[in-house]
C-alpha cells in the first residue's frame, strides 16, 4: 500500500487520483469513478467531489493508496 501525503485538510477524489498518478487525466478519473471502479475505505464511491482526508484509503485497479498528512 502506497502512502500519499497531502498538505491540505482534504483533497477531492478526482484530484487525488491525478495527484497519486493513478490516472493520467481528469477525464479518465471521471470515467473510472462514475463506473464504480474506485473504492474509498473499502466501499464503491461514485462521487467525484468526495473529500478524501488523511486516514482514508483509496483503491483503484488493484492498487491501494493510504492518505497521510504531510
Amino acid at each position: 500500500m502506497a502512502q500519499i501525503a497531502i498538505s491540505t485538510e482534504f483533497i477531492k477524489l478526482d484530484a487525488f487520483l491525478k495527484f497519486a498518478c493513478a490516472v493520467s487525466s481528469g477525464g479518465e478519473a471521471k470515467i473510472l469513478i462514475s463506473e464504480g471502479e474506485v473504492l474509498v475505505n473499502g466501499e464503491v464511491c461514485t462521487m467525484r467531489g468526495k473529500k478524501i482526508r488523511p486516514g482514508d484509503t483509496v483503491s483503484i485497479g488493484g492498487e491501494t493508496f493510504e492518505v497521510v498528512a504531510e
